[in-house]
């Protein structure tokens, strides 16, 4: 027989390890007190089968009838509790990021950054916090393959001392839109069609064509590193910019950066298709078997700072999800280490319950006013709400298990910690938690007209053609067919207000997109 990967051994690596080195069975439920001794017997030792409110099952595989024929009875609880189980299985689906892998690790400090933050987190070096990292593809459903073109989450859970850090990112350093106000839309465009229920290119290429501040993250997206080869070998990115505050009360503007230790590997779309045909969750297996084989990934984490003051007189607003910080202005700062050494236990509980949310900070680490993070400080606890219940934070992988959860929260779906008889109300006069003054935030001025400010054109095309002038010529190449590849399904006004926009980027991306279309729309005529 030939060897297989780890991943296709997992059930025989179960049975393994479902016995104690003696050979005596693990967690072998024996129904001594009922009377019910060893059901299985002289057999090889196996646990007894139960349902979900522990007694044992007698039959799996019939149900209770009146005769051979007859009809299923009411009272076959058995079978009651398994079918109304199964009918609830399935949880509400992730509107992005649905399909994902994931594991665990820690987090290891190298490098002192106490200057600008207080986080406990990194406040030694050699400090080792664990974490939990999810990676996703972002537009597919929880079946999409793992490599089409779109780009891929990185969000990443640490669990501190003070409670959990959700530093939830992606594997480019900016995004498509800037205003929060867009993203449903474009979220949309990336999904289906309501009527056809087919992806559809009108409605993609329509959206980025009116909105040009998305030609940056476009243009990453069609370039090679837009398919990542497996989860190991890409960057990631917390792409907002933070806020940092030190003991002193300072504060400082930062990007979060985490580089893989792998090297940078992307596939190309000849391959990638090949591989989305033989191997749908290709980057699921990679990562899986790369952790079951001890070959455990890592990153090394950095950050960008810039003082406030920085930050007024720099030459664009650093606060905007579009646009990078230039290393040469803002060089990366090292900080320390993430190591993935712990595949899931079950897929379900640790990875498909697993829920992010960028609005969970520690102290010294605070958000900033742009826009995109602020939205995501509601959408992400409010969609895990939906999709969990109010008590998602209670699960294991969710809860910050480092911290004794002490609050005025109460009752709710699945209140597996419900405090007890501590008073529910505050303030009161029985020992309930306190305040924490410390742990304030930094006091910040705010000031300007409250009104509702257009984004649409802010320096939306100086990026985008730094990013062409530092591509290859073979590079550039890619990236050309691969936006044609795409583009050319969509309605011909659409194709060209899209090539406008490319222009602007640089006369020769722009004439080199329409030619190419030209070339296209002939091949087509001709089948």
């Amino acid at each position: 027989m030939s060897q297989r990967d780890p991943a296709a051994e997992q059930l025989n690596e179960y049975k393994k390890s479902s016995f104690a080195v003696n050979g005596e069975k693990k967690n072998v439920w024996l129904f001594s007190i009922c009377g019910l001794v060893d059901c299985v017997g002289d057999q090889e030792q196996k646990s007894v089968m139960t349902t979900g409110y522990g007694t044992p099952v007698d039959s799996k595989t019939s149900t209770l009838t009146i005769g051979r024929h007859g009809p299923v009875l009411l009272q076959d609880s058995i079978f009651i509790d398994e079918m109304t189980h199964f009918d609830r299985e399935r949880i509400p689906e992730r509107v992005v990021h649905a399909k994902g892998a994931g594991a665990f690790g820690y987090f290891e400090v190298t490098h002192d950054i106490t200057r600008y933050t207080k986080a406990c987190i990194f406040s030694q070096i050699g400090k080792r916090t664990d974490l939990v990292v999810r990676f996703s593809t972002v537009g597919g459903e929880s079946g999409s393959a793992d490599t089409i073109r779109d780009p891929r989450g990185f969000a990443v859970k640490f669990y501190t001392e003070n409670g959990i850090w959700d530093l939830v990112g992606n594997n480019t350093p900016v995004f498509f839109v800037r205003d929060p106000m867009l993203f449903p839309s474009f979220i949309h465009t990336q999904k289906r069609n309501p009527v056809t229920h087919l992806k559809d290119a009108d409605m993609f290429w329509d959206f980025i064509s009116l909105r040009p501040e998305t030609t940056h993250q476009v243009m990453i997206l069609f370039s090679d590193r837009g398919i990542p080869d497996g989860y190991r070998h890409m960057n990631g990115y917390g792409s907002h910019t933070f806020k940092l505050v030190n003991a002193k009360g300072e504060a400082f503007y930062c990007k979060f950066h985490y580089k893989t230790d792998q090297k940078i590997k992307n596939i190309l779309s000849e391959a990638a298709s090949k591989i989305t045909a033989s191997d749908p969750d290709y980057s699921i297996r990679d990562l899986y078997n790369a952790i079951h084989s001890r070959n455990y990934p890592s990153w090394t984490f950095f950050i960008q700072v810039m003082t406030i003051e920085e930050a007024k007189n720099y030459r664009f607003n650093v606060l905007d999800v579009t646009k990078v910080w230039p290393h040469s202005d803002f060089p990366l700062i090292p900080v320390g280490k993430i190591v993935l050494n712990r595949n899931p236990s079950n897929y379900f509980a640790d990875v498909e319950q697993a829920a992010f949310a960028p609005n969970h900070m520690i102290p010294g680490i605070e958000p900033s006013a742009d826009k995109m993070l602020q939205g995501r400080l509601l959408a992400y606890s409010d969609t895990h709400r939906h999709r969990l219940g109010a008590n998602y934070l209670q699960l294991p992988v969710n809860c910050p298990y480092r911290v004794g959860v002490i609050n005025y929260q109460r009752d709710g779906p699945s209140a597996f910690h419900n405090q007890d008889g501590a008073p529910n109300y505050y303030p009161n006069s029985f020992s309930g938690p306190e305040e924490c003054p410390k742990a304030k935030i930094d006091p910040f001025d705010v000031n300007g007209i409250v009104d509702r400010f257009n984004t649409a054109d802010e320096n939306n095309f100086e990026q985008p053609r730094m990013f062409w002038n530092i591509l290859k010529d073979d590079e550039r190449d890619r990236l050309v067919q691969n936006i044609i590849a795409s583009l050319q399904n969509a309605a011909d006004f659409i194709q060209e207000r899209a090539v406008q926009n490319f222009t602007k980027v640089t006369d020769e991306f722009g004439s080199r997109l329409r030619n190419g279309l030209k070339i296209a729309l002939k091949n087509k005529a001709s089948l």
